[in-house]
């Protein structure tokens, strides 16, 4: 527990770090614990040595793969800082961080063009009225004026932006910054706390119209303000803060600060801000309507960690936890520092309201779950995962580890919502489901490093379906003589074309008993046993045969040979029936700017889709829907060619919608790559 310089008394804060891939969150995180004296120096993320980046896929690719909490503690007040992932690919991980988040830091580039990436998190963060501030980092970098970045930034919000700062400029580069509240100056220094200067050397008009456009804002919310203002009167530098706090608490406003994480500028000033605005975990705890107890945690993440088995990561909401204690009906043991990088390897005593633990062999749900001592429920706001949009095919390199990879996927995705894990009858096929290949690519990572397992991957196979085009009859004769009972059956069969998605029917007209009813079931069992491959090496559908004559011997037929009968009247007659290819067409409802619409669309057509239309996205403010039905062959990376087309933001859904003849070069390619197939699987 911890006070504030004006006495109230605070929990544990958390703030979560979001933003773009590439806009500094880690160097931030780096940097907020460096200025707290929690690290002796700055790691880099070029280096691999930062504090929050501390698993091996991280370091590796230089960029955050997972949610990472961080502890510190300034100016007697203890934080915990979210350090969340700026991939798109991740952005389950992500939207965990901000759930639970007290309030959230959206850090950017100082790029207008970039600005555009803000406006699915800004959306997320106000739909949840959670408190946020933006961030304008690599300032020392900036190339245009703040007022372009705000207004670009302002498009994407629809919370007013208030910004706090303007930066001093001395030969076309940034060297300081003016706090408009506190109305005091500063002059960066590399790697070290800013100079304070003299205010009296700024141009004063410029300050003074930044600070009024600052309080025409606030004064929005406030009657007071605003008829101050228009008798110009000044208000009070607390009165200010005091406007500020409630706005921000309230998710009204979006304050914005400046500065470069690289070299610590402005980052004091963020971390003071913080400080004295974000509301305590209890103000939080009512936000997202946690019920009231004795003790109450959440449950925000699942970890499987080597050796150390499945932890449950957990914020305090109400009370004290620690060994000892009961928490979903089980009595807690060996509570571990939710905050450190290697969890499972640092013991806590005890977390009082609004920090982070992990707790071992607790079964507390999935991610989100509201734990209290004798129970456990979800809450509807929770963040659902997003849709699958693209997909593996998975297998052990060592086929008898096939049984401990489907419960290795299983506990990644436990950890990972946003992954799902499918066996597909059709192909055989075990299928790893995400948000983009490199999502996938980092799954089968820890799998290797968490399980041990060496997984093969390969582009799944597409379900096509074949069916008929004209009908036939066909006369099919099992016989074969052996010493004792033969074997007998003969049959006549109609088979006939369905309309599509009628399936595979089978009907019985057979009169006069020439072929007994007890052998019926078995004749249309041999038929539908041949549906499941047919001529072209797929499954067959849509099609009616009707068993209308046929022969049995007193002795020598029985289930078995009427049921082969069947198979090969099926294998003889349907290459009679000009078999045709059937390829799966999805309806796919694909979301971007409407500025990307037209590139959208040249990209689909492309890929053999048809467009049915275009619709502005409800709810979202300049974003258009683009309906279209696509052939599943070709959406194996239509996500990675939607996000390249829009930065990174574009996405679509995908429902199921018919199958449809496929004729031609592209079916003789199917047909062909089947063959092959099969041919291997059974060499």
């Amino acid at each position: 527990m911890s006070e504030k310089s004006n006495g109230i008394s605070h929990g544990t804060r958390c703030v979560a770090l979001v933003g773009p891939q590439g806009s500094g969150k880690t160097t931030l995180a780096e940097a907020l614990l460096f200025a707290a004296d929690a690290i002796p120096h700055r790691g880099t993320v070029a280096q691999g040595n930062t504090v929050s980046d501390a698993n091996p896929e991280a370091r590796a690719r230089r960029m955050s793969t997972e949610l990472t909490p961080v502890r510190c503690n300034f100016m007697g007040d203890e934080w915990v800082f979210m350090d969340c992932p700026g991939a798109v690919d991740l952005i389950q991980e992500t939207h965990h961080g901000m759930a639970i988040a007290d309030a959230v830091v959206v850090v950017v580039d100082p790029a207008p063009e970039r600005m555009l990436a803000l406006g699915p998190i800004f959306r997320f963060l106000d739909d949840r009225k959670i408190p946020h501030i933006l961030f304008i980092n690599k300032m020392d970098g900036a190339s245009g004026p703040v007022r372009d970045l705000l207004a670009a930034a302002q498009r994407q919000s629809s919370r007013p932006l208030v910004l706090r700062h303007i930066p001093l400029m001395e030969n076309a580069r940034i060297t300081g910054y003016v706090d408009l509240v506190a109305e005091r100056a500063y002059h960066y220094e590399l790697d070290k706390p800013s100079e304070r200067i003299p205010i009296e050397k700024i141009d004063p008009d410029t300050a003074d119209d930044a600070r009024r456009a600052l309080l025409e804002k606030l004064s929005d919310f406030d009657d007071a303000l605003l008829e101050k203002l228009l008798e110009d009167i000044v208000p009070d530098k607390s009165e200010v803060y005091r406007h500020l706090t409630q706005d921000l608490q309230n998710d009204l406003i979006v304050p914005v600060l400046i500065g470069a994480a690289e070299h610590e500028h402005g980052v004091r000033r963020l971390f003071k801000a913080l400080r004295h605005e974000v509301p305590g975990p209890e103000t939080t705890a009512a936000r997202l309507g946690i019920p009231t107890g004795k003790l109450v945690a959440q449950t925000y993440r699942v970890n499987y960690a080597p050796h150390v088995g499945k932890l449950s990561l957990l914020r305090v909401w109400r009370g004290t936890l620690k060994d000892g204690e009961t928490l979903a009906g089980s009595r807690v043991s060996n509570l571990q520092d939710g905050a450190e990088p290697k969890l499972g390897k640092a013991r806590l005593a005890a977390a009082g309201p609004g920090a982070v633990a992990a707790v071992g062999k607790l079964e507390a749900g999935m991610a989100g779950t509201i734990l209290t001592e004798t129970g456990q429920t979800v809450p509807q706001n929770w963040p659902q995962p997003p849709l699958p949009l693209y997909t593996l095919a998975v297998a052990a390199k060592d086929r008898k580890d096939d049984v401990k990879l489907g419960e290795a996927l299983r506990k990644i995705a436990e950890e990972d919502p946003s992954l799902s894990v499918q066996q597909v009858s059709e192909t055989s096929e075990l299928q790893l489901r995400g948000q983009g290949e490199m999502h996938l690519l980092l799954a089968i990572e820890r799998v290797k490093r968490k399980f041990d397992l060496t997984v093969d991957t390969h582009r799944p196979q597409v379900p096509y379906r074949e069916t008929i085009r004209r009908g036939t009859t066909h006369h099919a004769r099992f016989k074969r003589q052996s010493g004792g009972h033969g074997q007998f059956a003969d049959i006549k069969v109609e088979i006939s074309p369905l309309p599509r998605g009628s399936g595979v029917t089978f009907t019985d007209s057979i009169v006069g008993g020439v072929v007994p009813r007890n052998f019926i079931p078995a004749v249309e069992a041999g038929v539908r046993d041949n549906t499941a491959r047919g001529s072209l090496g797929f499954t067959v559908v849509d099609l009616n045969v009707r068993l209308f004559d046929g022969q049995y011997h007193s002795v020598d037929s029985s289930d078995q040979a009427f049921r082969t009968a069947g198979r090969i009247a099926m294998t003889e007659g349907l290459p009679a029936c000009e078999p045709v290819l059937l390829e799966p067409i999805y309806e796919v409802r694909i979301y971007v700017p409407a500025e990307f619409t037209s590139r959208v669309q040249r990209a689909v057509t492309q890929r053999r889709a048809q467009i049915l239309g275009f619709n502005a996205r409800e709810g979202w403010d300049g974003w258009e829907e683009i309906h279209v039905n696509m052939p599943e062959s070709e959406m194996q990376d239509l996500v990675t060619e939607i996000r390249s087309i829009s930065q990174g933001i574009g996405t679509f859904a995908t429902t199921f919608s018919h199958f449809q003849e496929l004729t031609g070069r592209d079916a003789d390619k199917v047909i062909d790559q089947r063959k092959s197939h099969l041919t291997a699987a059974h060499a």
